[in-house]
């Protein structure tokens, strides 16, 4: 047996090795969320059935039809709608205007400006709840969309620094050009700029669209009135109130994941493409 043979033949089996562990690792997370599809379209006497199964016999949506009979479920999708996408348009615009002028601007301190950026990710954010309430309660924001949405703009550290290190490999080449034509540098981003990076601004919406549209402790924090819940604080309510019916349960489970699906089946090559592409080429590339 010749000696490419054999290598061939053992890359196989690493490859089939690799593809089996993917295998089994995807079946085990897609587990959950099938159970929990599974069992959101069970009739009662299903759900309480043992064992378990898989299979339903006689599929009802009468625990959608409650979900959204029983609580305001429509008004606390729009709720986490508008917020998620209102920090992400603006985060992904100043950001990337951030990233620009940190990447192909020189201005005093702006290395120990960035580098202070960089080690605010350090900070845990809870350390930021109880002063992020203070102020937001001296301004009277509390229980407001403002109160929701415009802290959470404030917190854009990581899209800073990808859109810096993807626009630090544009050519300067570029600019320069567009200068020597008479743009000014707010043409140079919409016109030169920003297409160049849309895999990265792809990328930091999908992150920040999903982590805000998950976000739980921010809202129980500053909200108090039922018609400003997010979908996050509506499923903490389903389990406190109507944690007997878990089909209903089941259900507002299944209506809060699946725009966070949709949008990450749609956007997940935009995901691989942008991080590829930011990755910086050494660690000294980043000062």
């Amino acid at each position: 047996m010749t000696p490419e043979i054999t290598a061939h033949r053992e890359g196989s089996w690493v490859k089939a090795t690799v593809y089996a562990f993917l295998i089994a690792g995807a079946i085990t997370m897609a587990l959950p969320y099938v159970w929990m599809l599974v069992t959101s379209i069970k009739p009662i006497e299903e759900i309480q059935a043992y064992p378990p199964s898989f299979v339903v016999s006689n599929p009802t949506l009468e625990p959608y039809r409650d979900l959204f009979r029983m609580i305001p479920m429509a008004r606390y999708i729009l709720n986490s709608f508008f917020v998620a996408a209102s920090i992400t348009v603006f985060n992904v615009f100043a950001t990337s205007l951030a990233g620009y002028a940190f990447a192909k601007h020189k201005f005093w301190g702006r290395d120990k400006l960035f580098f202070l950026f960089i080690g605010s990710l350090m900070i845990p954010w809870q350390v930021n709840i109880i002063p992020g309430f203070i102020i937001v309660r001296n301004l009277g924001w509390l229980n407001t969309y403002k109160g929701l949405i415009i802290p959470s703009m404030a917190w854009c550290a990581f899209g800073i620094f990808l859109n810096r290190q993807y626009i630090y490999s544009i050519s300067d080449d570029l600019i320069d050009s567009a200068r020597i034509d008479g743009c000014s540098e707010f043409t140079i981003f919409f016109r030169v700029i920003f297409p160049l990076i849309k895999p990265v601004a792809a990328t930091l919406a999908i992150f920040t669209f999903l982590q805000q549209w998950n976000n739980f402790v921010w809202p129980l924090v500053i909200i108090h009135t039922p018609d400003m819940r997010t979908v996050p604080l509506a499923l903490a309510v389903l389990t406190g109130q109507f944690g007997a019916n878990i089909g209903m349960v089941m259900a507002g489970a299944v209506v809060a994941t699946f725009p966070m699906l949709v949008v990450y089946l749609f956007f997940q090559k935009y995901i691989m493409r942008g991080v590829t592409m930011a990755r910086p080429k050494a660690w000294g590339d980043i000062a």
